[in-house]
């Protein structure tokens, strides 16, 4: 599919708590080529992220307790479709903790803003930090978005998208958790538009090897092996009325 070029570029920084960073990711944002609008989805923050954002010149949307990045995807979304006038926006999604570096994101949204590709994925390098994971989940999302699509993706857990309107609708709705990234990939893909990665000159916090990291690396192996099994089931529509809602339950019930 190729809808055509899209009609600017709205910037989506999903944040919880990123007072420190969030100023400065915001005017890197606002600096990018073709961008007139970012939006901040203040997912249920203790701090200033909010008020700190506005100032720095974001729309700024709220959340009275925390969402998940999911649905801070979809309520940036959401706002930037209001906002939109003709024709709609492409959508850079891109984390709040990216300060400066947030501006080597123009080479993942070139190829979008020119009608290249439906949707890109950014390829960071190294981190000054080392990751404290083993792998796991990055093999666990590279090898469902392979079966399910035929596609073999370099880093399945990248955030840091682009992606035009009509690819992102074509996705809804998006996978809860932080199985959103890996279910965003099948669904772009198997309702026909094109992926491809960028190398992309981020630098972001990293996860370490202590229980939260563990802890963390724990729910996102969860959300993303339920994203696949949430993708197999719609192929069975009687069992994904079943599995769909269950599956919500499951997360909530393990704190995800």
């Amino acid at each position: 599919m190729n809808p055509g070029r899209p009609g600017g570029l709205a910037v989506i920084i999903p944040a919880k708590d990123e007072a420190e960073r969030i100023a400065a990711t915001v005017r890197a944002a606002l600096a990018l080529p073709g961008a007139d609008l970012v939006v901040v989805v203040d997912d249920g923050s203790g701090d200033e992220t909010a008020a700190i954002a506005a100032e720095a010149g974001a729309q700024v949307v709220s959340h009275q307790v925390n969402r998940g990045k999911a649905a801070a995807m979809e309520t940036g979304a959401a706002r930037a479709a209001v906002l939109d006038a003709g024709s709609p926006r492409a959508l850079l999604f891109i984390d709040g903790d990216l300060g400066a570096s947030a501006a080597a994101t123009s080479t993942i949204v070139e190829p979008v803003l020119a009608g290249e590709a439906d949707m890109t994925i950014s390829l960071i390098p190294p981190q000054a930090t080392a990751g404290g994971g083993s792998g796991k989940v990055v093999r666990l999302a590279r090898k469902g978005i392979r079966q399910a699509t035929g596609w073999t993706a370099t880093q399945p857990l990248s955030g840091t998208r682009c992606i035009s309107r009509p690819a992102f609708d074509a996705a809804q709705p998006l996978a809860i958790g932080w199985g959103v990234e890996t279910g965003l990939t099948i669904d772009v893909l198997n309702a026909g538009y094109r992926v491809i990665e960028v190398p992309c000159e981020l630098h972001h916090r990293v996860t370490g090897s202590d229980l939260r990291g563990q802890l963390h690396r724990a729910g996102q192996y969860r959300d993303v092996w339920l994203a696949l099994a949430e993708r197999r089931t719609r192929r069975v529509p009687a069992v994904n009325k079943v599995f769909r809602p269950a599956s919500k339950v499951v997360r909530q019930a393990l704190g995800g």
